[in-house]
């Protein structure tokens, strides 16, 4: 799977978008205006998509690979998807916009700010819908304990993973500094990193401290937890939550569980949902194809990864700010999914 991911990646990049896979074997044809019909939710020729994800050794790419499996090989699926490495959130909803990918992961707060044109998107609303809610994201803020660092506030001076550019976990990490009194910009050493080329910075001691936002458990925090337990610690930021929900109130506070890694004890933290995005002119019919597999074939994407399990009909309409597509909500009706 990673390979054709990295496949994607290299004709996206050159410029060709989803239109270009028509050369690439079968047929693309995304039916990207919704002519507003009845959803009869079904696909009457065979559609390939693109999904957008995230960091290679984080809980987007993980489950992205997974969906993107559960919905081709679904019975009698017309759809082929096939998911992508990417920066995430931010990169994520520009890219959907673009027409480069037809579902995307992004956090609540970064859709949020999507939809009424403020933080990255500041002056340009972007026209996108949810699939569904899905798992929560944890903040997860590790550092170095010769670091020296206790808080969010004595980052100063230290070298600081926000994480990659126009990602989720860039966004979390930039509003947190500036809760704790920093300029980003100035009052850091700020390393755009992925999560690989971060772990392995904190592991060799070129990087004090890490910003992650991410599902529980992520692969690439185990691997840093399991190769220098001794090394880091976990940093306690729900101080700064007052400060997080006066920005956007879909901040919340939480817990890992001391099981998700090992730890001595449980790790108060920050937490925020996490959506399926779509465009909001995208087909209907292949929107509702998409909701439904995502709970058709839940088992499934809980073996690729235990965040998974959150994915819940409980849940799944809690999008707002940002609006469900039709034709989700024609398929969580299907689904007796809670109003």
């Amino acid at each position: 799977m990673r390979r054709s991911t990295r496949i994607l990646a290299a004709v996206t990049a050159a410029g060709l978008g989803l239109a270009g896979l028509a050369g690439c074997g079968g047929r693309q044809d995304t039916a990207s205006t919704d002519a507003g019909g009845d959803v009869t939710c079904e696909v009457g020729t065979e559609t390939r998509i693109g999904i957008a994800t995230g960091n290679a050794t984080g809980v987007y790419f993980a489950l992205g690979n997974a969906y993107a499996e559960q919905v081709s090989n679904a019975p009698g699926s017309k759809v082929k998807a096939t998911a992508a490495e990417t920066g995430a959130s931010v990169q994520n909803i520009q890219q959907l916009v673009a027409g480069t990918y037809a579902v995307a992961f992004s956090l609540a707060d970064t859709a949020a700010d999507a939809v009424q044109g403020t933080g990255s998107f500041e002056g340009q609303r972007q026209p996108v819908q949810a699939l569904a809610r899905i798992h929560t994201n944890y903040t997860q803020v590790i550092v170095r304990n010769d670091a020296g660092i206790k808080s969010v506030a004595d980052m100063r001076g230290k070298r600081v993973s926000t994480g990659s550019p126009k990602s989720g976990t860039e966004v979390i990490a930039n509003r947190l500094l500036q809760a704790a009194g920093l300029d980003p910009a100035k009052d850091v050493q700020a390393q755009r990193l992925d999560l690989a080329k971060t772990v392995d910075g904190m592991k060799e001691g070129s990087i004090d401290a890490l910003f992650w936002s991410g599902g529980l458990p992520t692969p690439g925090i185990t691997d840093l937890l399991t190769t220098a337990k001794d090394q880091v610690s976990f940093l306690d930021i729900t101080p700064l939550l007052a400060e997080m929900k006066k920005i956007n109130p879909v901040y919340e506070e939480s817990a890992i569980p001391a099981a998700t890694y090992g730890t001595p004890a449980e790790v108060k933290t920050i937490v925020v949902p996490n959506f399926l995005l779509v465009k909001e002119d995208l087909d209907a019919n292949l929107v509702c194809v998409l909701t439904k597999a995502l709970f058709d074939r839940k088992p499934q994407l809980e073996q690729a990864n235990a965040a998974a399990k959150e994915i819940s009909l409980d849940t799944a309409r809690k999008t707002d700010p940002v609006s469900l597509h039709r034709g989700a909500s024609q398929a969580l009706d299907d689904l007796n999914a809670a109003k």
